[in-house]
């Protein structure tokens, strides 16, 4: 009888970066992502995203706009900016809710915006259509 090795048949796991200066919204979403079995990193500030992208493969980032040291603008630009990773997708989760700051998060190169407070359900919803 041949033994298969698990890890070879297991299907890779997506990862998902979250970035996010408030530590409740990580921890949420942390636990929302890794619940709906995500490979998860963290980022705290724009710096510790570049940081994660320039280390691991990402898949999708979750991104805050307003953060100390580098905001999430920047960030986006930089991911779009790099041919190693322009074609990841980026939702920005913000409390930014006027209409010109939205059109400046799409400028950006944000797949998608969504406003702080935030559904999970829409969430969830958002990441597995942007992953599938």
């Amino acid at each position: 009888m041949v033994k298969l090795n698990s890890d070879i048949t297991k299907p890779e796991k997506l990862s998902v970066l979250i970035v996010d200066d408030e530590p409740n919204i990580l921890l949420s979403l942390e636990f929302l992502m890794k619940k709906n079995n995500y490979q998860v990193f963290i980022g705290r500030n724009g710096k510790e995203a570049l940081e994660t992208l320039e280390q691991h493969p990402i898949d999708l980032i979750i991104l805050d706009i307003m953060m100390p040291e580098v905001d999430g603008l920047e960030v986006c630009r930089r991911i779009r900016e790099n041919a190693a990773t322009q074609s990841m997708k980026v939702i920005f989760l913000s409390a930014k809710i006027k209409q010109e700051e939205i059109d400046a998060g799409y400028a950006a190169g944000a797949d998608l915006y969504i406003t702080k407070p935030f559904s999970t359900r829409k969430i969830m919803a958002e990441v597995k259509n942007m992953l599938s």
